[in-house]
């Protein structure tokens, strides 16, 4: 996909437009928060935390190896 986007005046500051086609596959929309991290091919806007989805991709490892005793402590 490649999406032009122009950057505008906010006040002091800057600001992106982003047309609704993207904020639709964003699944985002106004008063939302998104996420920029820096990529190796340039950088990311996700609408999905990357430090939350990292930390969710841990503790499913965790869950998986340790089945029978997360099992033991739950009883």
């Amino acid at each position: 996909m490649n999406m032009p986007v122009k950057i505008t005046k906010v006040g002091n500051s800057a600001g992106i437009i982003l047309p609704k086609e993207l904020l639709a596959r964003l699944r985002a929309g106004v008063g939302d928060t998104l996420y920029v991290t820096e990529a190796p091919d340039g950088i990311r806007i996700t609408a999905a935390d990357p430090d939350f989805s990292e930390k969710m991709t841990v503790a499913e490892r965790v869950m998986r190896e340790d089945r029978d005793i997360l099992r033991e402590l739950a009883k």
